[in-house]
């Protein structure tokens, strides 16, 4: 039993927040499935309420992945001197305060799809607009205009809200529409189970009478020669039928090393579309639509504050945002008087001491394996140049330092060249994600 419940934590683990894992999930087990009727352990009852309205839709169907059966689901909170608890056929009921709250197994007739997803619950703003209209397009019209459909982006920025919420709705205008959603790791390794079982023909038909194929996280399909293939044949002829194909990615197909040129060419035929990181305007409507979506109360200011200070992704954002609140119910204080009395304290997402534009400069010359002056010379060559752009990009969007100050500290002689770097490796960063990692890394290095 424990062996499945930390296979649920794995999956789990991959699909929120690091902060919404250890927030939520870090402490609870599994006691029993026993007859289909799940109980799970947790620390107290707000754990309960948090996770019955938010997370019960990816507990379920996370424990089905891992062949347990469901009837329904009940939650006991658990008061105990043990450091683990106890299965419960060892576990002295002297230890175990019970509350029920019991959820009946919700129907997705196997098309993958969590019904939490919406595109009511997914807010548009500046970083995914243009994604945001082709799928409203691909919902009036499946199979034509935007088919398939590519969406890439980095980690937590709603990939899998988006498409999933694009099947929700076509599900809900046509309840006859087949549909699967379906990661592109366990395309593979039912692909593999079918042919190792010598059943290939049952897995193409599956996908023959699909009306929409729904394949996330396809980076994973790096080194799967066979699946690639598979994969490929399975798009031709949903493609031929004009049948809607949606595909996420964390990068473009060219950029996803061993994939197939004529593959990677088919994904982008109808574009390419990607989410961005949110803007702080974008962030503060996202905490704004999970506070009403959460019915929680916090302060403006309170919201600024998170949005001011998580420079991630949207996953960390509103992890940060559920630990806020936590905190607030346990220590009976509003979020904001958590933040005025200094013990709301954002993640390693965050700034977390002040740094001052040389530290910016010694950082990124030496990521570079450059000198300070070599960076700060007039020098042309391809590596020096890169590096003093991503200086004056990090001094502008981490030190919101004026044009001017950053051409001083750069050695450059005017804010003209320093607008033009910014603005250079703001639109690199879309699409080189070698670059993106750099400035991560650089980043961690700064206030690590």
């Amino acid at each position: 039993m424990y062996n499945v419940w930390e296979n649920v934590l794995a999956e789990i683990e991959q699909q929120i927040s690091p902060a919404n894992f250890s927030t939520w999930f870090k402490d609870t087990n599994l006691i029993s499935t026993d007859g289909g009727h799940i109980i799970i352990g947790v620390k107290n009852s707000f754990y309960i309420k948090q996770l019955r309205t938010r997370f019960i839709d990816l507990i379920t169907n996370s424990l089905t992945k891992n062949g347990v059966t469901i009837n329904d689901i009940d939650f006991e909170v658990q008061q105990t001197t043990k450091s683990k608890v106890r299965p419960r056929e060892v576990t002295a009921a002297s230890d175990l305060i019970k509350t029920k709250v019991s959820f009946k197994k919700s129907q997705t007739d196997n098309n993958g799809l969590n019904s939490k997803y919406t595109l009511d619950t997914f807010v548009v703003g500046s970083n995914n607009d243009l994604a945001v209209s082709a799928a409203k397009s691909i919902i009036d019209a499946p199979g034509t205009r935007y088919n398939p459909f590519f969406l890439y982006g980095g980690p937590g920025l709603g990939k899998t809200h988006l498409v999933q919420a694009i099947g929700n709705e076509l599900l809900k205008r046509n309840p006859e529409y087949k549909i699967l959603y379906t990661p592109i790791s366990h395309f593979y390794s039912d692909f593999i189970d079918a042919i190792q079982n010598g059943k290939g023909k049952e897995f193409n038909r599956k996908f023959e009478k699909l009306d929409c194929l729904i394949i996330d996280d396809f980076q994973f399909i790096v080194g799967k020669e066979k699946s690639q293939e598979e994969f490929f044949n399975i798009f031709n002829d949903l493609y031929q039928l004009n049948k809607q194909i949606i595909v996420t990615s964390d990068r473009l197909p060219s950029q996803i090393k061993s994939v197939d040129e004529r593959l990677a060419s088919r994904l982008t035929w109808a574009g390419a579309f990607d989410l961005q990181l949110p803007k702080f305007e974008d962030k503060c409507a996202i905490l704004r639509a999970k506070a009403e979506l959460m019915g929680a109360e916090i302060e403006p200011e309170a919201i600024e504050y998170i949005a001011e200070n998580v420079n991630t992704n949207i996953r960390d954002l509103e992890g940060e945002f559920s630990t806020i609140l936590l905190m607030s119910e346990v220590r009976g204080l509003t979020p904001l008087e958590l933040i005025n009395n200094g013990s709301a304290n954002i993640n390693k997402t965050t700034k977390l001491h002040p740094i001052s534009s040389k530290q910016v400069v010694e950082k990124v010359a030496k990521y570079y394996q450059l000198s300070v002056a070599e960076l700060k010379s007039k020098s042309r060559v391809s590596n020096i140049k890169t590096a003093r752009q991503v200086a004056m990009f990090i001094l502008s969007k981490e030190l919101s330092m004026s044009t001017t100050k950053i051409a001083t500290e750069v050695g450059v002689k005017d804010h003209s060249t320093v607008m033009h770097g910014i603005s250079k490796i703001e639109k690199d960063l879309k699409l080189n994600f070698t670059l993106r990692d750099q400035v991560e890394a650089i980043k961690e290095k700064i206030y690590g």
